[in-house]
């Protein structure tokens, strides 16, 4: 027999009137009483309070006469099966709405914040560009294939050996370009060292081509040009892995 899956809310009641807590309580107590949940006090159309509790016919009884009782009057509430997940939805709704009574909001019990990822993504990518559009302190330089010195050069050259169709998708539009041979950039009658530069040309602003252009990875998927420089990277550090005792 197929196992019934677990829901957060089971029953609710939306944008009811103050009225019914003053002057039908034991209509609310009929269906309320002993029940846990979220519940959420307006005045008017605006969300003023948010909160949990695991009575909630006796928490909202108390608004009535507590420091809140002129601010509402209008309620919500969502009625839940067990205390877990509770807290979580509570804080999940007080980061999201950032009603006005609410003192203070709920920490998220296990939630990794990823502004800080974000941020170095994105710098990281900003570097690259500045790089690749000025020119970096340290160059990179690339091996040519089949061996021979390495030397500075279009950014594309050790990925492409021959002549490749990439495409932008970008503001409705599909922008086509060719990495030729040498790992040079053709777009529009002219020649770039690089995708970014490339990129640019379209934007007329700073871009990370790396992340725009995509080439065909595979007969109809289109990937991002930065997958070749992700995969050369792995490539990199499996060559520099050390060999096991059989060898491997």
């Amino acid at each position: 027999m197929a196992r019934k899956s677990a829901h957060l809310v089971v029953q609710h009641v939306e944008r009811m009137p103050r009225k019914i807590l003053e002057e039908h309580p034991e209509v609310v107590r009929e269906y309320v009483k002993g029940k846990r949940g979220v519940y959420a006090l307006y005045k008017g159309t605006r969300l003023y309070y948010v909160g949990l509790a695991s009575n909630l016919r006796s928490r909202l009884k108390a608004h009535v006469r507590d420091r809140h009782a002129s601010a509402w009057d209008y309620f919500s509430m969502y009625l839940t099966e067990g205390e877990q997940d509770l807290r979580e939805l509570e804080a999940l709704v007080l980061r999201i709405t950032m009603p006005r009574g609410n003192r203070s909001k709920t920490k998220f019990a296990r939630s990794q914040d990823l502004r800080r990822y974000f941020k170095r993504k994105i710098t990281e990518g900003q570097r690259a560009e500045l790089d690749e559009l000025f020119g970096s302190r340290k160059p990179r330089a690339y091996t040519r294939r089949g061996g021979g010195p390495a030397r500075q050069g279009p950014s594309l050259a050790p990925y492409f050996s021959k002549r490749t169709s990439i495409r932008w998708p970008f503001k409705g539009k599909v922008h086509r370009a060719i990495v030729q041979a040498d790992g040079t950039v053709k777009f529009r009658g002219r020649v770039y060292n690089s995708p970014s530069l490339a990129a640019s040309a379209v934007t007329h602003r700073a871009m990370n081509g790396w992340f725009c252009w995509r080439y065909e990875a595979a007969p109809g998927r289109w990937a991002k040009l930065n997958e070749l420089r992700r995969a050369e990277g792995t490539r990199a550090r499996d060559r520099r892995a050390p060999l096991t005792a059989d060898g491997r």
